[in-house]
């Protein structure tokens, strides 16, 4: 429950926590630099964030996720440190404007997704501290994937409100998607022949939920080209068995959709990936 401000002990920042900041992995050729989300762990002191008119007391290991290094609505007591992270938005397969209008997002240390993403984050900075972590880092690569699972499901819970039937619906729906990602014959129909619905509901469920069915499966199977194509040991699989495998039948309408989407071509993502991780694509 969010608990009173006490407004002596804390104090608006005119700056971003300091200390710098830890890019995650290097924004891909493309792609707008500065279209990333700034996640901060909280690590000591004392802090709180207004929220929509509400404040919430930040505890150690609590993640406060924005769409710039300012968050508006954090105070904090001269004793507070927390470490600020910097994701590009291509790795999470969302829109910094989405996070945006939440007015930031806010995840407990302590339970779920939020508590093993503050753990890798931990971990990643003590790494960084070390050396400086370089782009195509699989630690890096890790964390990026863990707080894309985070920033969804807690989008999710700022999105309209669907009765809850249509939302365990949805859920289920999303996760036979994913189980049959790989079928080049997952579509609408076969879709809503395992849900036992019919077609017409399905498409509005999506619409309900601002995309559409055929958008939400196109979308998961470009991210999960994007992720086999930048694995080292995927390196000498080629473009087309990688996009035949996630159900693309054509080569060049996949080379397409993954530009559209990523801003690059999966064979010049590949080579990116390679040089990140410090190979030379042969």
């Amino acid at each position: 429950m969010p608990e009173p401000l006490p407004e002596p002990e804390y104090h608006q920042l005119d700056q971003a926590v300091p200390g710098g900041c830890i890019d995650v992995l290097a924004p891909p050729p493309g792609t707008d630099p500065e279209d990333c989300l700034h996640v901060l762990l909280h690590v000591q002191g004392a802090a709180v964030v207004r929220r929509h008119g509400v404040n919430t007391v930040l505890e150690p290991g609590d993640l406060l996720i924005g769409a710039t290094r300012h968050p508006a609505g954090l105070l904090r007591d001269a004793e507070c440190r927390m470490v600020e992270f910097r994701v590009p938005c291509f790795y999470l397969g969302v829109r910094q404007g989405d996070v945006r209008r939440t007015g930031g997002l806010i995840a407990r240390g302590s339970e779920g997704v939020g508590s093993l993403a503050a753990q890798f984050l931990r971990t990643l900075a003590t790494q960084a501290r070390a050396h400086r972590a370089r782009p195509g880092n699989h630690l890096a690569r890790s964390v990026s994937d863990i707080v894309a699972i985070l920033v969804t499901e807690l989008l999710e819970r700022e999105g309209p409100e669907h009765p809850s039937g249509a939302a365990e619906l949805l859920a289920r729906i999303r996760a036979h998607i994913e189980e049959n990602l790989a079928d080049p014959n997952l579509g609408p129909e076969s879709i809503a022949r395992s849900q036992h619905i019919s077609v017409r509901y399905l498409h509005k469920l999506f619409q309900q939920d601002g995309t559409t069915v055929g958008q939400w499966v196109r979308r998961r199977r470009l991210d999960a080209c994007r992720r086999e194509l930048e694995r080292p040991s995927h390196r000498q699989t080629s473009v087309s068995a990688v996009a035949h495998r996630w159900g693309f039948v054509s080569h060049s309408h996949f080379s397409r959709a993954f530009r559209d989407a990523f801003g690059v071509s999966p064979r010049e993502w590949q080579a990116y990936a390679a040089q990140a991780d410090g190979h030379h694509p042969s």
